[in-house]
C-alpha cells in the first residue's frame, strides 16, 4: 500500500494542476470523469491446467507472477446521474517464477507486459456531501506483449514463448469523494479480474509445454478525479 500511495501522489498534483483549466469547466454532474490513479496490480499467474507437456515437464510444479505499480489513466461517462461506463488505460510488465517443485526456477517467462483493456458499467449510490460509492462489472481482454523465455528455461533449449490474449471479466467497487464543488474528488478503486491465458513454449519451431495460466489479478488504484 505504501508503495500504491507514493505512485499516486505526483499524478495526483498533475490532475490537480490541471483542474483549473477554463477549456474544462468542472461540475459534480457533469458527464465525464477522469481519473489520474496508481495502481497495484497484483496477479496470481498459477497453472490451472497442462494441455501439452511430452517431456514431463510440469510433474509437481508451479507458477506465480510478480505484483506491480504502475500509474493509470481511467475516463468514465455518466449516462444517467448514477449509472456510468469506464474504462481504463494503463501498461503493466510481469515476470513468471516457479514455486513448489519449480521454486529453483525465478525467471520462467520474462517481460510480460499486459494492456488490459476493460469497460465496466457501473451504479453509483449518491450518500449525503456528495460522496458516492459504486460497484460495478463488465468484460476484460488482456493484451499481452513482449513475453520472452527467462534465464531459467533458455538452458532447457527454449527459445520461444507466446501467451495467448483472452476474454475475462471483472468485478469492480469503490467510492468518490469530493473535494469540491468544482468536479475535483479522491477515488479508491479495487477490481477483481476472472482472467486466464495459455502459455506455448517452443524449441525452434516444435512446441514442447502448453500451459494455461489463471491470472486473476486483483487490481486496486487511488488518486485523484475530476469530473466536468
Amino acid at each position: 500500500m505504501k508503495k500504491l500511495i507514493t505512485a499516486a501522489l505526483p499524478l495526483a498534483f498533475a490532475a490537480a494542476a490541471l483542474a483549473p483549466a477554463p477549456a474544462l469547466a468542472g461540475s459534480a454532474e457533469g458527464k465525464l470523469q477522469v481519473k489520474v490513479l496508481g495502481t497495484g496490480v497484483l496477479p496470481d499467474g498459477k497453472i490451472v491446467e497442462v494441455k501439452k507437456d511430452p517431456l514431463g515437464l510440469t510433474t509437481g510444479a508451479q507458477t506465480k507472477a510478480n505484483d506491480n505499480y504502475v500509474p493509470t489513466l481511467a475516463v468514465e461517462y455518466f449516462l444517467t446521474p448514477n449509472i456510468s461506463a469506464e474504462t481504463i488505460c494503463c501498461f503493466t510488465q510481469h515476470h513468471v517464477s516457479g514455486v513448489g517443485a519449480l521454486a529453483p526456477a525465478t525467471n520462467i517467462v520474462d517481460h510480460v507486459l499486459v494492456l488490459p483493456a476493460t469497460l465496466t458499467l457501473k451504479y453509483h449510490l449518491p450518500m449525503g456531501g456528495g460522496i458516492k460509492p459504486y460497484v460495478g462489472a463488465g468484460p476484460s481482454m488482456f493484451l499481452i506483449f513482449g513475453e520472452k523465455p527467462g534465464s531459467s528455461i533458455t538452458g532447457l533449449g527454449v527459445t520461444k514463448v507466446k501467451m495467448s490474449n483472452e476474454v475475462g471479466f471483472a468485478l469492480q467497487a469503490g467510492v468518490d469523494i469530493p473535494v469540491n464543488d468544482k468536479g475535483l474528488g479522491v477515488s479508491i478503486d479495487a477490481k477483481k479480474y476472472f482472467q486466464d491465458t495459455t502459455a506455448h513454449f517452443y524449441a525452434g519451431n516444435a512446441e514442447v509445454l502448453t500451459t494455461k495460466h489463471s491470472l486473476d489479478p486483483w487490481v486496486v488504484s487511488a488518486g485523484l478525479a475530476y469530473r466536468f
